[in-house]
C-alpha cells in the first residue's frame, strides 16, 4: 500500500450525510486495502456513496452495473472480432488487422486498471450475479491482476482502485466472498437523520413543510401491503414536486391532501393502495 493511499481520508461530500460509522468502515476499507460490500434496501444511499467518496478524494468514478446475464470477461474487456473481420473482408479500415491489441477495448474493472489515476470502482448490484461471476472477480481484484488471452497479455493494476460494492441482498452471496470484504448495513434513515438529508438538499425549506412531507413519508412507508416503499430518493423528488406547485401549502398535508403520489410510488397496485389508505385514514 502506498503512503499517498494511506494518507487519503474521506470525510463525506457536499449532498451526502455520513454518519461516524459508516466513514469508519470507508476508511478502513481504503487502509486495508480491501472492497466494501454495502446492503441495505434501495434507496438508502448505498450507490451515492461511490459518488461521495469520488467527490471527496477528487478521483474518477467508474460504475459496474452488473447484469444477471453478465460474464466477468465483460468486466474485465472485450475483444471486437466483428470489426476485425468487416476491417479484414473489405479492407478499408486505416487499422492493421494484425494488430488484435487495436481491437481490445477494456471492461469497467480493465478501465480502472489501466487509469493513469486512482478511481473508485462501484460494481453495484453485485447479487444480481451468479455465483462464480462473484467468486472469480474477486480473485481478479485480489491480484489486481488479469489475462488478455488472445495477445497473452496481463494487464496489471496501475493504482489499487477504492472499491466500493452494493447489494440489495435479493439472493445470498458465497461465503468466501463475504470472507474477502469488509461490511457495512446502511439502514434506512430514521426522521432525524432524514431531516439532515433534506436539510442538504432543500436549505432553505420551510420548517413546516419539511416537518409534514417527513411525517406523512413515514406513515406512507407503514402500508403492510405496499411492495416498493418509497425511499428517499422519491422523498427528496416529491419535496421538489411539493415546492414546485405554487397553489400548494404545508397545511394542506395536515389536512390529509397527498398530491403526486405516482412520485411516491412507481407500481400501480402499490399506487392504488396508496390513494386507498390516503382516502380512508389521516396520516395527522
Amino acid at each position: 500500500m502506498s503512503e499517498k493511499n494511506s494518507a487519503q481520508q474521506f470525510r463525506g461530500a457536499s449532498r451526502y450525510v455520513l454518519d461516524d460509522e459508516l466513514a469508519k468502515i470507508v476508511n478502513i476499507s481504503m487502509a486495508l486495502e480491501m472492497p466494501l460490500l454495502l446492503k441495505g434496501e434501495p434507496g438508502t444511499g448505498k450507490t451515492m456513496l461511490a459518488h461521495a467518496i469520488a467527490e471527496s478524494l477528487k478521483m474518477p468514478l467508474i460504475v459496474l452495473n452488473v447484469k444477471s446475464s453478465m460474464k466477468l470477461i465483460e468486466a474485465l474487456y472485450q475483444y471486437d472480432t466483428l470489426t476485425r473481420l468487416n476491417d479484414s473482408r473489405f479492407g478499408d479500415s486505416s487499422r492493421d488487422v494484425s494488430r488484435i491489441e487495436d481491437y481490445i477495448k477494456m471492461g469497467k474493472i480493465g478501465q480502472a486498471f489501466t487509469s493513469e489515476d486512482r478511481t473508485v470502482l462501484l460494481i453495484d448490484e453485485i447479487d444480481k450475479a451468479d455465483t462464480d461471476f462473484q467468486d472469480d472477480m474477486l480473485d481478479v481484484l485480489d491480484q489486481m491482476e488479469f489475462d488478455i488471452i488472445e495477445i497473452d497479455k496481463t494487464i496489471r493494476a496501475k493504482h489499487r482502485p477504492v472499491i466500493i460494492i452494493t447489494s440489495n441482498a435479493k439472493k445470498d452471496l458465497s461465503d468466501p466472498f463475504l470472507g474477502r470484504c469488509n461490511f457495512h448495513h446502511i439502514a434506512f434513515p430514521d426522521p432525524k437523520m432524514m431531516r439532515k438529508i433534506i436539510q442538504v438538499h432543500f436549505p432553505n425549506l420551510d420548517n413546516s413543510l419539511m416537518e409534514n412531507a417527513i411525517t406523512a413519508f413515514y406513515r406512507l412507508r407503514e402500508i403492510d401491503t405496499v411492495e416498493k416503499k418509497p425511499a428517499t430518493r422519491e422523498l427528496i423528488n416529491w419535496i421538489r414536486a411539493l415546492t414546485l406547485d405554487p397553489d400548494f401549502k404545508a397545511k394542506h398535508l395536515e389536512k390529509g391532501e397527498i398530491p403526486y403520489l405516482g412520485v411516491l410510488f412507481k407500481k400501480s397496485q402499490d399506487y392504488a393502495v396508496a390513494g386507498s389508505y390516503v382516502g380512508r385514514r389521516k396520516l395527522f
